[in-house]
C-alpha cells in the first residue's frame, strides 16, 4: 500500500475541474431543490435564485482565494486549520462531510425515484456502489464521466426549455394564490444554496488539480456563472408553464413541465437520472478528499488516509463513504436532506468567509468576505426549524468529539 504522505495524482485540467463543478451543481440544483423552493418563495422564486447566487459568489470568491494559496485536499476543512484555527478547519471538515453525505444519498434517492418509482431504493443503493466503483478506479475517469454527465444534462435541459416556453406561449410569470414574506424569499434562497454548493468540489480536490494557483479560481468562477445562467433560464421556463403553485406542489417539476409532448417526460426522466447521478458521482469526490485529509491529519481514523498504489486513491476512504451512503439511502428521506445539507454547507462556507477575512487587512478586500459570512448566518438561521435543529446537534456533536479526542491526547502527555 502507498503510505498516507504520498502526493495525489495531479491529473486534473482547467475544464475536467470545470465539469466536476458542473455536474455537482446543475444535477442537485434543477432536479431537487425548486420544488421545495418554490413552495417557501412562491412567485418570488426567482428573487430567491438571485439571492442564493449572490452569497455564492461571495463564497465563490473566498474558497478561490484561499484555494490559491492552499492547493490541497480538504478544501476550507484546510483553510480555516492555517487562517483561523485547527479546531475551526475541524468544525468545516466535520460540517461537510456530514452535510454532503447527507447530499450523496439524497441525488442517490433522486435516481431511484425518477428511474423506477416505487422501486426508489434499491435503485439507490446499486447506484452508490456503481458510483464508488468508477471514483476507485481514479480521478480522472471520474472526471471523464463527469464531461459525458453534463453534456447529456445540458442537452436536455435545453429541450425543457424550448418546449416548455412554447407550450406556455412565451416567457412569462402567471399570478400566485400565495402570501409570502421576506422569511419565505430567505428560506428558498437557503435551499436553493443546496445546488450552489458543487463548486467547492473544485477546491476539495486541490491536490489533484493541474497549476492549482490559476487553474481553482478560475474553474470555481466558471462553473458558477454556467450554473446560474442554466438555473435562471430553466426556473423561468418551468414558472410559465406551471406557475409558482403548480411548482410548488410537484414532485417532479421538469417532467410536469413537458408533459405535453409525447416522450419528452420520458426523456426528461432520463436526464434526470443521469444528472443525480453525475451529482453523486461529484459529491462522493469531494466526501472523500475532505475525509482523507482530515484522517491524514488524525482527526478521523488514520488507517483512511492510504492512497492506493495503483490507482493513486484515497481507496480506503471511497469504500467507506459508500457503505455510509448506502446506510444513509436505507434510513431517510430526500427532502429533508436538503435543508440539513445546507445548514451544514452554510457553516462549512461561513469559516471559508472568515479565513478569507484574514488574509488582508485592506477593507476592499474584506468586503466581500464579510458579505457572504452574513448570508450565510442569514440563510441558515431561515431554513427549516428541523433543519436547523438537526444541523446544530450535529455541530455541537463534532465539536464535543473534538474535545474528547484533545482531552485524551492531553492526558497521554508525559509530565515534563
Amino acid at each position: 500500500m502507498t503510505r498516507s504522505d504520498a502526493p495525489l495524482s495531479r491529473s486534473l485540467s482547467l475544464s475536467d475541474s470545470v465539469v466536476i463543478g458542473l455536474a455537482a451543481m446543475i444535477g442537485a440544483g434543477i432536479f431537487a431543490a425548486l420544488a421545495p423552493a418554490a413552495q417557501a418563495a412562491g412567485q418570488y422564486l426567482l428573487a430567491a435564485l438571485a439571492i442564493a447566487a449572490a452569497v455564492a459568489y461571495c463564497n465563490a470568491n473566498s474558497s478561490a482565494r484561499l484555494a490559491a494559496i492552499y492547493p490541497s485536499s480538504g478544501g476550507t476543512y484546510v483553510y480555516g486549520r492555517e487562517r483561523l484555527g485547527e479546531f475551526w478547519g475541524y468544525l468545516a471538515g466535520w460540517g461537510f462531510v456530514v452535510g454532503k453525505t447527507a447530499s450523496c444519498a439524497a441525488m442517490a434517492l433522486t435516481v431511484g425515484t425518477y428511474a423506477w418509482p416505487g422501486h426508489e431504493k434499491p435503485i439507490a443503493v446499486v447506484t452508490v456502489l456503481a458510483v464508488t466503483g468508477v471514483n476507485y478506479a481514479g480521478v480522472q475517469k471520474s472526471a471523464r464521466a463527469a464531461r459525458i454527465i453534463v453534456a447529456l444534462v445540458l442537452l436536455v435541459l435545453l429541450g425543457v426549455v424550448v418546449i416548455a416556453f412554447l407550450e406556455a406561449g412565451g416567457p412569462h410569470l402567471p399570478a400566485s394564490t400565495a402570501t409570502i414574506g421576506v422569511a419565505g424569499v430567505l428560506q428558498a434562497a437557503g435551499l436553493l444554496f443546496f445546488a450552489f454548493a458543487g463548486y467547492a468540489r473544485i477546491a476539495t480536490l486541490g491536490e489533484e488539480v493541474r497549476n492549482p494557483e490559476t487553474t481553482i479560481p478560475r474553474a470555481i468562477g466558471i462553473a458558477l456563472g454556467i450554473a446560474l445562467g442554466v438555473y435562471a433560464v430553466v426556473a423561468f421556463a418551468v414558472l410559465s408553464v406551471l406557475g409558482a403553485d403548480g411548482l410548488a406542489d410537484a414532485t417532479d417539476p421538469l417532467a410536469r413541465a413537458v408533459a405535453a409532448v409525447t416522450g419528452a417526460e420520458q426523456v426528461v426522466r432520463v436526464g434526470a437520472v443521469v444528472a443525480a447521478t453525475g451529482a453523486l458521482l461529484s459529491l462522493v469526490l469531494g466526501v472523500s478528499r475532505t475525509t482523507f485529509a482530515m484522517a491524514r491529519d488524525g482527526h478521523l481514523p488514520q488507517p483512511l488516509a492510504v492512497v492506493h498504489p495503483r490507482f493513486r486513491v484515497p481507496h480506503r476512504v471511497e469504500l467507506a463513504v459508500g457503505a455510509i451512503v448506502i446506510v444513509l439511502v436505507l434510513a431517510t428521506d430526500l427532502r429533508g436532506a436538503i435543508g440539513f445539507s445546507s445548514f451544514a454547507v452554510l457553516t462549512y462556507y461561513l469559516i471559508a468567509n472568515l479565513s478569507a477575512w484574514t488574509l488582508s487587512r485592506r477593507v476592499r478586500s474584506r468586503i466581500v468576505p464579510a458579505l457572504g459570512a452574513i448570508g450565510c448566518v442569514v440563510l441558515a438561521c431561515t431554513l427549516p426549524t428541523a433543519s436547523v435543529v438537526a444541523g446544530a446537534v450535529v455541530l455541537l456533536a463534532g465539536a464535543t468529539l473534538y474535545a474528547g479526542r484533545r482531552r485524551i491526547a492531553g492526558e497521554r502527555q508525559p509530565l515534563s
